[in-house]
């Protein structure tokens, strides 16, 4: 009986811990799953907001449209040189992007699984310097042209910034001319 009572009580224990194994195996697939799920919708919602953002600069009565906003800035930053180079900043190109803006693009080029990176000397091309400036912008879901110039003037938190309002202030005048 004695016996009986611990094989029961072994039998039951076993159990248990096959039925823990089962459901520790399930939630890591659904883990996985949610993850897969998150990266897919992650994308749908940065289209989307590339989407409406392009739309609402429209709306936001921009001077011809995006092209327009890059170009004042192109010419605030650089006077559209490819080659201007500050020292000083290591700001680098037609829109004088510095190491640490390259660093940020990659780090969300990574975080949305996109295999896209730039380098450094990705800076003196204009095409790029524009698909890293597009990046950035789809990314921080920046809408208005104020909001476009300040924060990447200033960073990610540039509208907070009260030294971004001089740079605004200069591209506002630019595609006001």
């Amino acid at each position: 009986m004695r016996y009986f009572r611990y094989s029961f009580i072994v039998i039951v224990v076993g159990f248990l811990f096959c039925r823990i194994e089962i459901k520790e195996t399930t939630i890591n697939k659904l883990k996985s799953q949610l993850k897969q799920q998150n990266n897919t919708i992650d994308s749908l919602f940065c289209r989307i907001d590339t989407l409406q953002r392009e739309n609402q600069i429209w709306d936001f009565n921009l001077p011809n449209n995006k092209t327009h906003l890059l170009s004042a800035m192109m010419f605030i930053e650089s006077s559209y040189n490819d080659s201007a180079y500050n020292s000083y900043e290591d700001a680098v190109g037609c829109l004088q992007i510095r190491k640490c803006m390259v660093d940020d693009i990659n780090r969300i080029l990574r975080r949305q699984n996109l295999d896209l990176e730039f380098t450094y000397n990705d800076r003196w091309s204009r095409s790029k310097s524009i698909r890293m400036f597009d990046v950035y912008c789809d990314y921080y879901r920046l809408i208005t042209a104020e909001q476009i110039a300040r924060c990447w003037n200033g960073g990610p938190q540039g509208m907070k910034n009260k030294r971004t309002a001089g740079y605004w202030k200069k591209v506002k005048n630019q595609l006001n001319s």
